[in-house]
């Protein structure tokens, strides 16, 4: 189903893993971006307070081994048989799986984030995989894989995803994968916790499609006694995309999401 995916999982020296770490797991996989390692203060802040494990996966879609990597998981417009952007979630399902299998963590205590076209991944595996993480953060993300390249700067992103315009083979690959469009209640089941974050100047990504979805999961699961879990949305007033962003608007977020993760992971934040 995935081919072998390279991930980073970095936890405290020494730690210990009994299947029930908490589990923060990034990834991005789009428009040959390399995610390599960087420090993050607000990580080992996770690491530290959580006692968990951060793991980030170079799923395909990435630049991590060039340009067949990329290749590997993004829709080249208007190339007949290329239509490969499912991979890129296929490998990001994988990793968590992977995670599961090695003992290392089980559904109950993974968080899945990504931001833009990471945005785009979360939303799309939170409704192929219901079944397999405790929360989901998809920020900033681009959620109607119909319409994006009808707003702002979406239209450069053709050569990525493809466009629903070119023809209907384009179409219905990114119908199939649009996280607006395939919300659905899992027979007897739940999504799990979602946290969608956007900003309402954000013009990168525009806030419609956070709203758009955060919206159509209200809709769907309205009245549903399966769905016991949160489905939110935390608008930021007066940003954007999240570059330049003031300090104090990147910790109040911060600890609402790290706040969001502990309690659906039934994780508790350790204050020493």
């Amino acid at each position: 189903k995935f081919s072998q995916v390279p991930m980073f999982i970095i936890g405290r020296k020494g730690q210990k893993h009994t299947g029930d770490t908490c589990t923060f797991l990034y990834g991005y996989g789009g428009f040959s971006i390399s995610i390599t390692p960087t420090f993050n203060p607000f990580r080992t802040v996770f690491m530290k307070h959580f006692d968990g494990i951060l793991c980030i996966a170079n799923i395909r879609g990435g630049g991590e081994y060039g340009e067949d990597w990329h290749a590997g998981g993004c829709n080249n417009d208007g190339k007949k048989g290329k239509l490969n952007k499912q991979n890129a979630f296929d490998d990001f399902q994988g990793a968590a799986e992977y995670l599961i299998k090695e003992g290392y963590t089980n559904p109950s205590k993974i968080a899945i984030n990504g931001g833009s076209n990471g945005g785009l991944l979360v939303g799309a595996c939170v409704n192929q995989r219901p079944d397999l993480f405790a929360c989901a953060i998809p920020q900033v993300g681009v959620m109607d894989m119909l319409r994006f390249h009808r707003f702002t700067i979406g239209y450069a992103w053709c050569a990525d995803y493809g466009c629903a315009d070119n023809s209907e083979e384009e179409f219905e690959a990114l119908y199939g994968i649009s996280p607006l469009h395939n919300i659905k209640a899992p027979p007897g089941g739940q999504y799990p916790a979602v946290l969608v974050t956007t900003a309402d100047h954000d013009d990168r990504v525009v806030p419609l499609h956070s709203f758009k979805y955060a919206a159509q999961l209200q809709y769907v699961f309205e009245g549903s006694a399966h769905q016991t879990k949160p489905l939110l949305i935390r608008i930021e007033t007066k940003a954007g995309h999240g570059a330049g962003k003031p300090t104090a608007k990147v910790i109040e977020e911060i600890a609402d999401i790290y706040a969001f993760i502990g309690d659906q992971t039934k994780t508790p934040c350790k204050r020493d």
